[in-house]
């Protein structure tokens, strides 16, 4: 490896077949310490050259800023299209012309500060509306919602029919700010585990409404804290003015979404949260922007390039998305999304982020059409001629994961959704990776309804299944989940629907005989979690619900439902009803998360597999000491069945899927079960052990101390 650079080495190492594509890695690792370099010279003598302070910068700077001194009040605004601003609003009487900002630099950037009224208060009531007045060089004038606004809402209905539903802005300063009580949970990234709940704020609710801040806090907090989970994954906070797109059309970056209450009720939530000891993530929208020119940043200053690529050339538009793509070459669109993290971060105390549609941001194809069939040839992600990899986004990642590490140097946690498989993704930037934590192993909900769709249970194939589940780069961690929130949209349907369907509504009430669809459904949603978490990756995520088996799919009021919130909620209350079987699915949920905490094997080594029986549908495996031992056989149980494992001694069960409490048939006797190893070696493994492992059931064994 003598001509491999430096500043990629350790990551050649790591991985030798990279060694052809050294020079490629070195050159987009020195694009992003370049930009590091300027942005770090850019703060000036007698500042900290950090990319926290620069980040920091830019949100206490652009915007409006109150000060509780002074009572004066900072705007400021990028706009460099623009010949002159005015700030206009409620406390003026949308005058035109009494409050300019008359500062305008070199680069565009407009300024002012607005004295307080006479009686000593600020000029600009709190939550009162406003809007910057551009005026460009021929005279047009444009009505914009300020760039760094941090509050956005609904207009009530006489608004909306005179003017339109588009979003108006407010100036958000109340008397009394939130103060959190409680630190961040202590995290180590190389030790702890990672067991995310994924949830949406406004469908958190049986009641078909859009869901609050405070009703999470109060109703779903608790029931995350129950079930085990040590992180949560909140989406659709950034504001988004269209309710259906998920919360993936963002209009207003720095502004959380109004329909679910107030900054200060999200400052609660994740105040509370941490203090259940819960990291709070934000699934953050970089990849791309709501076209929204009213109330989004399109055209904020009247040019379509200001935040993002021109629409003359392909990289201004997503093909599919109909959304507009940045620019991460620009160092004011660096300044704003950079700025962006660290204000969840600081702000609202966020711990981390899942970045939205990084394999959109790595390719200049998007992942879109034959571009994005991606076969694992390195030269497809590193190969210059063949590759179409858009360099300045992905050193805007490197830089994105360089700054979290900074604000959040233990317990900062990033997650890729990224569908390529880039390589080096999740290696540290100090290795000559992108520094990411994580990647989302998007291959294992597919590989899942798959088999559902098209194979019966007899034709699995055991090997199949483990490939799918261990099939990942060497060194870098990826988050297993056997469905997220894609699979809970209506078109599509969750693995409960996938098994039992319709007799999800008729037969999961107790008071009926357990039908053979149901039983069946139950047995393997409790199998396929569980091998998911124990061999699909470090870490784990689930949707809100999916862990009892959700009934129906998801799907946000439209045109298409009559503006209906039926199917936008989350029924919690089949849990509490001890007549209904979703709460089994919700017990082994919850025991199943309480194992991994007591005996860990997420953020451990891969796992070692032993068995993997075709005929008999067995898979055994071993990770962290333990055994793991799942019969995904329709029909056969097997008595004595003899399991390979490594390490001498009596084992005992500390976790059984066919317990009654899971839904399971109680066939295991666990108080009169313990495993004593035999000193002969099976399946390549030092001893063995025979056990009782009943059709469709699924054991973990721990070494007794």
């Amino acid at each position: 490896m003598g001509n491999v650079p430096e500043n990629v080495r350790p990551a050649v190492e790591l991985d030798p077949w990279l060694e052809p594509f050294a020079a490629v890695l070195s050159e987009r690792r020195e694009l992003a310490d370049k930009w590091a370099g300027d942005i770090r010279g850019s703060l000036g003598a007698g500042r900290e050259h950090t990319l926290a302070a620069f980040a920091r910068d830019g949100y206490q700077q652009f915007g409006l800023h109150a000060d509780a001194r002074t009572k004066e009040i900072r705007y400021r605004e990028w706009a460099p299209n623009a010949q002159r601003a005015f700030l206009v609003g409620d406390f003026n009487g949308w005058n035109t012309e009494s409050h300019e900002l008359t500062q305008r630099d070199q680069y565009g950037v407009f300024s002012t500060t607005i004295a307080p009224l006479a009686s000593g208060d600020f000029a600009i009531p709190h939550d009162s509306r406003i809007k910057v007045l551009l005026v460009l060089g021929d005279g047009t004038q444009l009505y914009r919602l300020p760039a760094w606004i941090t509050r956005a809402t609904q207009p009530d209905k006489e608004t909306a029919r005179q003017y339109g539903p588009s979003y108006e802005a407010r100036f958000w300063n109340p008397p009394t700010q939130y103060e959190f009580r409680h630190a961040r949970p202590r995290f180590s990234r190389d030790l702890d585990s990672l067991r995310i709940y994924e949830a949406h704020i406004g469908i958190s609710s049986p009641e078909p409404k859009v869901a609050s801040y405070r009703d999470f806090t109060a109703n779903v907090l608790p029931k995350i804290r129950e079930l085990g989970y040590d992180a949560i994954q909140l989406m659709a906070i950034m504001e988004h003015a269209y309710y259906a797109s998920f919360g993936y059309q963002v209009t207003n970056f720095f502004a959380i979404s109004s329909r679910y209450g107030t900054p200060e009720d999200l400052k609660e939530l994740v105040d509370t949260a941490h203090g259940m000891g819960l990291l709070v993530l934000l699934d953050v929208v970089h990849s791309h922007a709501s076209k929204n020119v009213e109330d989004g940043l399109n055209r904020f200053d009247g040019s379509d390039h200001q935040y993002f690529h021109s629409l003359l050339s392909r990289r201004g538009e997503h093909p599919l998305w109909d959304s507009r793509l940045f620019n991460y070459g620009s160092f004011e669109v660096l300044r704003f999304l950079l700025s962006n993290l660290a204000f969840y971060v600081d702000i609202y105390h966020f711990d981390g982020f899942r970045f939205d549609g990084v394999t959109s941001m790595l390719y200049n194809h998007h992942g879109v059409g034959a571009g994005g069939a991606f076969s694992g040839d390195y030269n497809e992600y590193l190969s210059k001629e063949r590759s179409d990899v858009d360099h300045e986004a992905l050193a805007y990642l490197m830089l994105a994961n360089d700054l979290v590490r900074e604000l959040l140097p233990e317990s900062g946690v990033t997650i890729a959704e990224d569908v390529s498989g880039y390589p080096t993704l999740c290696l540290p930037r100090a290795s000559g990776g992108a520094g990411f934590d994580y990647r989302l192993a998007m291959a294992l909900p597919d590989m899942w309804i798959k088999l559902l769709k098209e194979k019966s249970d007899d034709d699995w194939e055991m090997g199949n299944i483990v490939h799918t589940l261990t099939n990942r780069r060497h060194g870098e961690k990826v988050v297993a989940y056997a469905e997220s929130h894609d699979q809970a949209l209506v078109g599509d349907k969750t693995l409960a629907f996938w098994l039992m369907d319709a007799a999800m509504y008729t037969d999961m009430t107790v008071l009926k005989p357990l039908t053979p669809v149901v039983d069946r459904g139950i047995a393997l949603h409790k199998l396929i979690r569980l091998i998911t978490h124990t061999l699909g990756g470090e870490a784990y995520l689930n949707f809100e619900g999916n862990e009892f088996g959700h009934p129906e799919w998801l799907d946000f009021p439209n045109v298409n439902n009559h503006d209906s919130y039926h199917y936008a909620r989350r029924q919690f209350n089949l849990v509490d009803d001890h007549l209904l079987r979703y709460r089994h699915l919700y017990n082994f949920d919850k025991a199943m998360q309480l194992c991994e905490r007591q005996f860990k094997w997420l953020n451990t080594p891969q796992a070692y597999i032993s068995l993997k029986h075709e005929v008999d549908k067995v898979i055994a495996f071993e990770r962290n000491g333990h055994l793991f031992i799942f019969n995904f056989h329709p029909t056969q149980s097997f008595a004595d069945y003899r399991i390979g494992v490594e390490r001498s001694g009596s084992y005992r069960i500390v976790l059984n899927s066919d317990r009654p409490e899971f839904g399971g048939h109680n066939r295991i006797d666990e108080d009169n079960s313990k495993f004593f190893t035999t000193d002969l070696r099976w399946n390549n493994r030092s001893n063995y052990i025979q056990v009782y492992i009943p059709t469709r059931t699924a054991l973990i064994l721990a070494l007794d101390n």
